[in-house]
């Protein structure tokens, strides 16, 4: 069968009308939303645990979990098993457990557990912290618990003047739930993040926080680190040996938006480990 060559008179003006794309299909910040790269954590899904599928966690120290992701205690009688899990929300093959085995439940004023991830300034350059162009902050994660209440997240700047914002998500049920946070954009040019391979940012997911981060109100304003406000109103996670805390899917993108989580392959993620 022959090939029949089109001439450009064989296509009207009218070939395609308004009517195929309505004006609504692709709206603006669709379109400007990069494709890959977004997410500025790294092994979000928990897929990587070169060091080990399980942990125990003592006292003072940091301990490396997954690939990328730690835990530190500070001051606490606690402790905690982290385990990679394949309890999961659909979409994802692997989380990351955290099972309290030793409770505490009088707390130290200085006492702290945290979980978190170190960003290095080279990846963090978009969001134009400290600048008049700077950007807000994005996100995403999926946790399941039985300790219901309500839970901190901070941001901490670690370059220049140290810096943190913080703001809560609350668990009300013992499901799996997808939770977004968007955080205030910081142009204080003395709180600048570098553009290296050293920590910039930190991400910090509170579990156990005393009464030294718990005075006053919750800082949710970029302003130089201090102790008061960080945590206020986070519950205690330690306060029995039954807590398990599950987390997958982070994802801290630029901008106002949270998009689909973006996962990247086994390989991807090893690499950028």
């Amino acid at each position: 069968m022959g090939l029949t060559k089109i001439g450009t008179d064989s296509i009207k003006d009218n070939a395609v009308t308004s009517a195929k794309i309505p004006a609504n299909a692709v709206t603006q910040s669709e379109v400007n939303f990069p494709v890959a790269n977004r997410n500025k954590l790294i092994n979000g899904s928990m897929i990587v645990s070169a060091r080990g599928t399980s942990i125990t966690t003592g006292d003072n120290a940091e301990h490396y979990t997954m690939d990328r992701w730690a835990i530190y205690c500070q001051n606490t009688n606690s402790r905690f098993t982290v385990t990679q899990s394949t309890d999961t929300p659909d979409g994802f093959g692997n989380s990351l457990k955290i099972d309290c085995t030793t409770a505490d439940t009088s707390l130290a004023s200085n006492e702290e557990v945290q979980f978190y991830q170190k960003v290095e300034g080279f990846n963090t350059q978009d969001f134009a912290k400290g600048t008049s162009a700077a950007k807000q902050y994005t996100l995403s994660f999926y946790v399941k618990t039985n300790k219901t209440g309500t839970y901190v997240v901070n941001l901490l700047g670690r370059d220049n003047t140290t810096s943190d914002v913080a703001a809560t998500y609350t668990v009300s049920d013992t499901n799996w739930n997808r939770y977004t946070i968007t955080f205030p954009a910081d142009t204080n040019s003395n709180r600048a993040d570098n553009n290296d391979n050293g920590e910039a940012l930190r991400v910090v997911w509170w579990l156990v926080a005393g009464s030294a981060v718990q005075s006053g109100d919750l800082g949710t304003t970029w302003a130089n680190n201090s102790d008061a406000g960080r945590a206020t109103g986070q519950v205690n996670f330690a306060d029995s040996t039954s807590n398990d805390w599950y987390i997958t899917g982070c994802q801290l993108e630029v901008g106002s938006v949270a998009t689909d989580f973006e996962h990247r392959s086994f390989g991807q993620e090893l690499a950028l480990c």
